[in-house]
Order: C-alpha cells, then sequence, then structure tokens
C-alpha cells in the first residue's frame, strides 16, 4: 500500500476522535448531549498534565522501599547489568507500547484492543482483573501510612520506649544496645524491639493466623476511608481534577525524598551505608533470583500491564509527541529508584552504627523497611517527630497519586466500554464513588487483625510478576506479530511526525517476548514474609517442589489453582 493510502486509512480511523472534548463531564458536550450524538473524549489540558500524571503513576513506593534493598542484596552496582537489560528490553519498550496505542486509538486499557486486534481483547480484562485487586490491596499501605503519620504528631513518638500499653515484658529500646556489659548479660533472643512492637501489636495486633481474622480495627478503618475518600476527590472529574491534583502529589514527593537525602548523607555512618547499597559483587550475577528480582522491578516500577499508563496515553492529543516524552520519563523512574537508594541507606547506616550492629541486620524491604526499620531511625534522630512527620507525608503522597492513576485507569477502562451511557450528565461521577465504595468494603478485610495475611494473599498472586509477564507477553505478540511492527510504525510516524530506532520494534517482535518467558521459566513464588512464617506456618505452594501433593494452607491451593 502507498504511503498517501496508509495516511488516509489512519486518518479514516481516527476520524471521530481526533478532535479535544470540552465538557461540564469528562468526553461530554452539552451539544452532544442535546442531539443525541455519543459524547466525545476529553483531552489533556496541557502536555505537563500527562508528564506530572505518569510520573506520579509509576514512582511510588516500589521506588523508595524496593529498589534499594534489592540492590545491596542482589549484589550492589552489580544489580544494575541485570536491571538496565530488562530496563531497555522490556520495561521502556512495553511502558511506551501502552502509551503511544492509548493515543493512537483514544481508547481505555479494554477498548483499545477490540480496535487493534478484537480476537486478543482478553490482553484487557486481563490487566482490568490485576488493576482492580491491586486498587484494593495496595491502598491499605497508604491507610498504615496515615495511622502512623496522625501518630507522629506527638513530642514522643509512640514506638519510641517500651512503656505502652501494647508492649510485652521482653520489649527492650534499641539504643540499649550499645550498653554492651547490659548487652551481653541478656539473653537478647528473648527481646523484641518497640517499634516492632508497636507494629505487630498496636498497628495490626496480628492474630494467630488466616483462619482466625478478629474484629476490625476500627482506627485503620478509619484511615483507610480517609484515603479512600482521597482518591476520589482527586479522580472525581476525570482528568480535569486528575492534571491538576498531579502539580502538588507527584512534585512535592521529590523535594521532601532531597530533604531527606540531604539529611541522611550529614549523619554519621552514611557513608558505610552507602558503600554497602552499592559495593558491587559480580559474583552474584551468576544466581537466578537476581535476574529474577531485576524483572520483576523493572515491571512494577513501570506500571505496565494495568492498563493505566494505556488510559493516560488515551487523553493525549492525536500529534503529540508521546515517544520523547515516555523516554525522560523512564530516566526519571529509575533516576528516581537509584537516588532513592542513598537517602534510605545513609540512613540506615546511622542506625547500624547508633545501635552497634552491622547493616545488613538492619536494612529490610516493602512493609519492613517503611514501618519498622525508617520509624526506628528516625529515633535516633535530633527532632525525631518532624523527621517522622516529613517521611510518613512523603511516603502518603508518593502511594496517593500511584493509587489514584490507577483507579483512573481501571475507571477510564470500564467507561470506555459503554461511553454513551456513563459519559452522561454525571453518571461518571456516581460509578466512580460506587467502584471506590466496593473497593473500601472489600478492603475492611485487610484491616482486621488477620489482616495482614489477607493483604499477602493479595501481594503474593492478586498482581504478580508471572500475571503480568503474561500479559506483557501478550501486548508485544499481537503489536509485532499480528497487527505488525510496520503498520504500528506508521501509525507512530503519523502521530509524532518520525519513526523511532529499529530498538522498539525489534523488542517488541522478540527481546521482550523473550525476556517474558525466560522470566517466566525462572520465576518460582517468593519467600514468604516473616509474618506468615511466624506466626501462619504458611508457605506459598510450588508446583515443581510438591512431592506427594501435600500443600501447607488450603487458602494456598485455592488461589494457586485459580492462578
Amino acid at each position: 500500500m502507498a504511503t498517501k493510502e496508509k495516511l488516509q486509512c489512519l486518518k479514516d480511523f481516527h476520524k471521530d476522535i481526533l478532535k479535544p472534548s470540552p465538557g461540564k463531564s469528562p468526553g461530554t458536550r452539552p451539544e452532544d448531549e442535546a442531539e443525541g450524538k455519543p459524547p466525545q473524549r476529553e483531552k489533556w489540558s496541557s502536555k505537563i498534565d500527562f508528564v506530572l500524571s505518569v510520573a506520579g503513576g509509576f514512582v511510588g513506593l516500589g521506588n523508595v522501599w524496593r529498589f534499594p534493598y534489592l540492590c545491596y542484596k542482589n549484589g550492589g552496582g552489580a544489580f544494575l547489568i541485570p536491571y538496565f537489560i530488562f530496563l531497555f528490553g522490556g520495561g521502556l519498550p512495553v511502558f511506551f507500547l501502552e502509551v503511544i496505542i492509548g493515543q493512537y486509538t483514544s481508547e481505555g486499557g479494554i477498548t483499545c484492543w477490540e480496535k487493534i486486534c478484537p480476537l486478543f481483547s482478553g490482553i484487557g480484562y486481563a490487566s482490568i482483573v490485576i488493576v482492580s485487586l491491586l486498587n484494593i490491596y495496595y491502598i491499605v499501605i497508604l491507610a498504615w501510612a496515615t495511622y502512623y503519620l496522625f501518630q507522629s504528631f506527638q513530642s514522643e513518638l509512640p514506638w519510641a520506649h517500651c512503656n505502652h500499653s501494647w508492649n510485652t515484658p521482653q520489649c527492650l529500646e534499641d539504643t540499649l544496645r550499645k550498653n554492651k556489659s547490659l548487652w551481653d548479660s541478656l539473653n537478647t533472643s528473648n527481646f523484641t524491639s518497640p517499634v516492632t512492637e508497636f507494629w505487630e501489636r498496636n498497628v495490626l495486633s496480628l492474630s494467630s493466623g488466616i483462619d482466625d481474622p478478629g474484629s476490625l480495627k476500627w482506627d485503620l478503618a478509619l484511615c483507610l476511608l480517609f484515603v479512600w475518600l482521597i482518591c476520589f476527590f482527586c479522580i472525581w472529574k476525570g482528568v480535569k481534577s486528575t492534571g491538576k491534583v498531579v502539580y502538588f502529589t507527584a512534585t512535592f514527593p521529590f523535594a521532601m525524598l532531597l530533604v531527606l537525602l540531604i539529611r541522611g548523607l550529614t549523619l554519621p555512618g552514611a557513608g558505610a551505608g552507602i558503600k554497602f547499597y552499592l559495593y558491587p559483587d559480580i559474583s552474584r550475577l551468576e544466581d537466578p533470583q537476581v535476574w529474577i528480582d531485576a524483572g520483576t522491578q523493572i515491571f512494577f516500577s513501570y506500571a505496565i500491564c494495568l492498563g493505566a499508563m494505556t488510559s493516560l496515553g488515551s487523553y493525549n492529543k492525536y500529534k503529540y509527541n508521546s515517544y520523547r516524552d515516555c523516554m525522560l520519563l523512564g530516566c526519571l523512574n529509575s533516576g528516581t529508584s537509584f537516588v532513592s537508594g542513598f537517602a534510605i541507606f545513609s540512613i540506615l547506616g546511622f542506625m547500624a552504627q547508633e545501635q552497634g550492629v552491622d547493616i545488613a541486620d538492619v536494612a529490610e524491604s516493602g512493609p519492613g523497611l517503611a514501618f519498622i526499620a525508617y520509624p526506628k531511625a528516625v529515633t535516633m534522630m535530633p527532632l525525631p517527630t518532624f523527621w517522622s512527620i516529613l517521611f510518613f507525608i512523603m511516603l502518603l503522597l508518593l502511594g496517593l497519586d500511584s493509587q489514584f492513576v490507577e483507579v483512573e485507569g481501571q475507571i477510564t477502562s470500564l467507561v470506555d466500554l459503554y461511553p454513551s451511557f456513563l459519559r452522561k450528565g454525571f453518571r461518571r461521577e456516581i460509578f466512580i464513588a460506587f467502584i471506590c465504595s466496593i473497593s473500601y468494603l472489600l478492603g475492611l478485610t485487610m484491616v482486621t487483625e488477620g489482616g495482614m495475611y489477607v493483604f499477602q494473599l493479595f501481594d503474593y498472586y492478586a498482581a504478580s510478576g508471572v500475571c503480568l509477564l503474561w500479559v506483557a507477553f501478550f501486548e508485544c505478540f499481537v503489536i509485532a506479530w499480528i497487527y505488525g511492527s510496520d503498520n504500528f510504525y506508521d501509525g507512530i510516524e503519523d502521530m509524532i511526525g518520525y519513526r523511532p530506532g529499529p530498538w522498539m520494534k525489534y523488542s517488541w517482535a522478540v527481546v521482550t517476548p523473550v525476556l517474558c518467558v525466560r522470566l517466566k521459566y525462572l520465576l518460582t513464588p517468593r519467600e514468604p514474609n516473616r509474618w506468615a512464617v511466624e506466626r501462619e506456618g504458611a508457605t506459598p505452594y510450588n508446583s515443581r517442589r510438591a512431592v506427594n501433593g501435600a500443600l501447607m494452607k488450603p487458602s494456598h491451593i485455592l488461589v494457586e489453582t485459580m492462578m
């Protein structure tokens, strides 16, 4: 087909979606509603709205609490080798693919695939299932952060000492570790930290296991309601509200991260912590787990395979050069992860020096870092209340913009299935309220005394690496081998005015699918967290290790069978 004919086909394909659509509700124009026309789609009011929304969507908690830990655990600077291989071979190509598909079709995460290749519209439905489950449990972390934030507004932090009702006789303050004579005279294996007891006995009130849900934690339930209300009012007017909220939520955490970085670098012991973070150990590259961690970190931190990036891209104007901004946003995301390591490990180095222990004994990942290690560190600093408030505001904002961007992606995908019905009047706002309410009610199961075990089940399986890998594999397969990468490049050229280098095309056709299949082959269920081991006694089921079919928990049988 001649180039002129191809461009005419593209124009015919987009004849109904090229114009920006103003209106009182996203995608609704009063004249369309009066004349009975199908409601048209709204667009970002400026380029910076899109850039900040994407930045807020994928720069989140994983950049701060997961990447630094994985880097030190997997060989320090040597971990950057597999990280960059997966970044350029999988992360950036899939990220750009999802954004440009949304821009190309002006559709959300489900209906875009119905236009590209109806046979594989199941890719969109898989993404919406994953992101719906993710939205239920990810926001629980923000409820925990909100609780800690409220508790920080005290002259004495409640997790600093052992004189509270939730503390046990085995509680021993961490600063006493420097008293070697006292520490050596005690049987330290029987003692616990006040920070750990505050987290497990006061915040979570952990029950004996998932079969003992216990009572609802009303303080956490109210915190969860609070963050859901914030999320609702951030997105209820569509991209008009989301595009303005991110001016604060996407930029302020960077300012606070910079403050924490400067403070961390000025603490004694910071140099030892940073050396521990980056010291290269090339021999670790022989371990398959290092490559697994690198691949899964890329897929999680770039928020791909969830439909959210497609939905954000669908609000771009057709002629917008998203290729350039996607590359810059990729640099921002990975750069934030790398710099966060300096902020975190400088403080962990200080904490290790203050306690007189090795840095490996205080370095943790995930909730262990956010709700145990860092709160413990601020109790040893001057002005602990100030630094605690600063840290948990940063944590809350980092997670909040990721949450409402993912919810916006979920809503956009569902609304695009029935645009003529849900874009009229205030039906979209009512629909958002309904989705948020259902998600809140389901999330209440994770703020009970046994809620941590429910949370861990979601964390293991709902948005697991295996699910994301399969979605990424089929996205690349459809574009490269069914729709045709050259045909797709023609569409990209029509949108941005030039053809990207062959790197993207070859990645979609070969590199990314091979990396996904290889990583899926290596991937085994993660080690259970220590709460599951100590209190539930559960180990995720691994079919390759099962000898006689005996499983440790019925819940794992059910979930593993479903996945």
